[in-house]
């Protein structure tokens, strides 16, 4: 028979035992690179999902139990804006109403903070208008929290310590009625007080003077909605309707039950004419009076069907 086809001999135990102690050496050494390869990618993996979840990464991953940004307290202002507002407290007149050039208008609000002040909050949040609310300084104590949440919605302004009329007093006693507010609402929202509205709208060369001097700006309005007169909710929607218009300022109260309600009608009434309720500065940055406009003073706002006969003295305010 030939050698090739001859029956090996069996092997002896130690040589048995030498040669599967080689093979399990090569198989460890084959999987070595594989279980680096498998650490890496797992450690990578779990490097990129502690990202996200941090809030570093985008997707899913990123955002899953991450609260959203804060909502910014307004529209950021260009330096023209800016420079524009301040003008118009250098030339020192009261403003009654916007330039009317695009699509936005102020509903304010006068006379509180008050009882009534969270729902006039909630209203505008649902509607999602900003506005600029008009203080009695002597109303402060206690609603210290309502004006942390009105400064969110708009601007303050300063509406008087006592909510007197300016016409009947000193220049010292009118001068304390501005300035007393203006600090303290200063203090409260850690802003300057930048605007101003004589209560009932009265007012005089001297009162703008004083406004001028606080380094505030004059407001008045040319649609009233004429809560402060007894319209009940129907006719404070009528009349707020009738009057909006891009650059209109819209007088309102927010220590009355029928203007908060008259609201429900008038936030949607805004919205189906593609207008925007926005503060009172932020209205005048963008969309300002002319100087012409300024100097006529509430016949400046003629094209937009303003109230004038609400400004005499004794009405609103």
């Amino acid at each position: 028979m030939d050698s090739d086809a001859e029956e090996q001999e069996p092997l002896d135990a130690e040589t048995l035992r030498a040669r599967r102690e080689r093979t399990s050496r090569a198989r460890r050494k084959g999987r070595r690179p594989l279980a680096l390869i498998l650490t890496a990618l797992a450690a990578g993996a779990l490097g990129i999902l502690a990202s996200q979840l941090a809030g570093g990464g985008s997707g899913t991953a990123g955002t899953a139990g991450r609260a959203r940004p804060a909502a910014p307290h307004g529209p950021s202002r260009s330096r023209a804006q800016d420079a524009a507002f301040t003008h118009l407290i250098a030339y020192g007149l009261p403003v009654y109403c916007g330039g009317a050039r695009g699509n936005r208008l102020a509903l304010t609000f006068d006379d509180g903070p008050g009882p009534y002040t969270h729902f006039a909050i909630a209203e505008l949040q649902h509607g999602r208008a900003r506005t600029t609310w008009f203080l009695v300084g002597r109303n402060l104590a206690g609603h210290e929290s309502l004006v942390g949440q009105e400064l969110k919605l708009g601007d303050l302004g300063d509406h008087t310590w006592t909510h007197r009329s300016l016409t009947t007093l000193s220049s010292e006693e009118a001068t304390a009625e501005l300035s007393r507010t203006q600090a303290s609402l200063g203090a409260l929202s850690g802003r300057p007080v930048q605007l101003f509205r004589p209560p009932y709208g009265a007012r005089t060369p001297e009162t703008d003077a004083q406004a001028k001097r606080l380094g505030m700006l004059e407001v008045l309005w040319n649609v009233d909605s004429e809560d402060s007169a007894g319209a009940d909710k129907r006719g404070i929607a009528r009349n707020v309707i009738a009057g909006l218009h891009p650059g209109s300022i819209v007088l309102l109260h927010e220590n009355r039950g029928q203007t908060i309600a008259a609201l429900r009608r008038i936030l949607p009434a805004l919205h189906r004419r593609h207008l925007h309720a926005v503060s009172v500065r932020e209205l005048l940055s963008a969309d300002p009076p002319s100087d012409a406009q300024l100097r006529a003073g509430p016949r400046g706002c003629h094209l937009y069907g303003s109230t004038a006969a609400g400004l005499r003295a004794g009405a609103g305010g």
